[in-house]
């Protein structure tokens, strides 16, 4: 990652861009790659995204999300495999062969935090094949714990690839993402086992401002903003073997309440000032 030719915008940093706006605005950037969203590619269509995309000469870095796999009753369950299998063919529609999990939080009233795991476990086991007939890695996301208990109870990069290792590395693989990961004083050590396991899928840069200014979801930070040392997490992914897109996915009002060329060129000099 020496330049920025590995730079990808992920389509949360610019939410205020249509797809085409996001399209033209990274092609005019020399960006060569987008992280998207599954609500805006089904409005759009996958189709019609894929090649808007190849027209542009872009590639689509990853799709968010599938997941939400810890429903304990049979119809939650099946509602919930269904909705993957579709987030699986979207993302081989449109391009990409990776497609981010976020594996969801506690059912209502239980505190069974292992047995909400497990159930993600067997709906991973349930979705693969289908994964591997699409050409699509699944790859899990491990949250920040604030977020265990309603949007994943996956919290640690260890967790995620205890999950991971149970299936074949080219299919089931990891999310780093250092807003979710920075505080985790493992996370260097998890970082060599997934390079060693050829598990590393996907790497988003995100930072962490203290206090939040919008709460944990979307207080995400711009690069270089707050505590979070990206270049040391670049450095380490790169030693454990990945050489794939870094996507800058920013959660924040303030970021989409401004010009959406004036956001991608401040994320494009921050990304070189603090990541590379």
């Amino acid at each position: 990652m020496r330049g920025t030719e590995r730079f990808s915008l992920n389509q949360a940093t610019v939410r205020q861009w249509s797809l085409p706006d996001l399209v033209a605005g990274c092609a005019a950037a020399g960006v060569r790659h987008v992280g998207l969203w599954r609500e805006p590619v089904r409005e759009y269509g996958p189709a019609a995204v894929a090649r808007l995309v190849r027209a542009a000469g872009l590639s689509v870095s990853s799709l968010c999300r599938g997941g939400f796999l810890t429903a304990p009753d049979p119809a939650g369950r099946a509602a919930a495999l269904a909705d993957n299998r579709a987030a699986i063919e979207e993302a081989a529609a449109v391009g990409t062969d990776t497609l981010v999990l976020v594996c969801g939080g506690l059912p209502p009233g239980s505190r069974d935090l292992a047995g909400a795991r497990e159930r993600v476990a067997d709906a991973l086991a349930a979705l693969v094949p289908h994964a591997a007939g699409c050409g699509v890695r699944l790859a899990v996301e491990p949250l920040h714990p604030v977020f265990a208990a309603d949007r994943c109870v996956v919290s640690t990069l260890g967790q995620a690839l205890a999950l991971a290792e149970r299936f074949p590395a080219e299919w089931v693989g990891i999310v780093v993402d250092t807003y979710h990961l920075w505080w985790d004083d493992t996370v260097a050590e998890g970082l060599a086992r997934a390079g060693e396991g050829g598990r590393i899928a996907a790497f988003q840069l995100a930072d962490w401002v203290t206090p939040l200014p919008e709460g944990v979801l979307l207080g995400r930070g711009q690069l270089g903003d707050g505590s979070v040392d990206l270049r040391w997490f670049r450095e380490r992914v790169e030693a454990a073997g990945y050489t794939g897109p870094a996507e800058a996915e920013i959660f924040s009002p303030a970021l989409w309440a401004r010009d959406g060329a004036q956001v991608l060129a401040e994320t494009l000099e921050r990304y070189r000032a603090h990541v590379l």
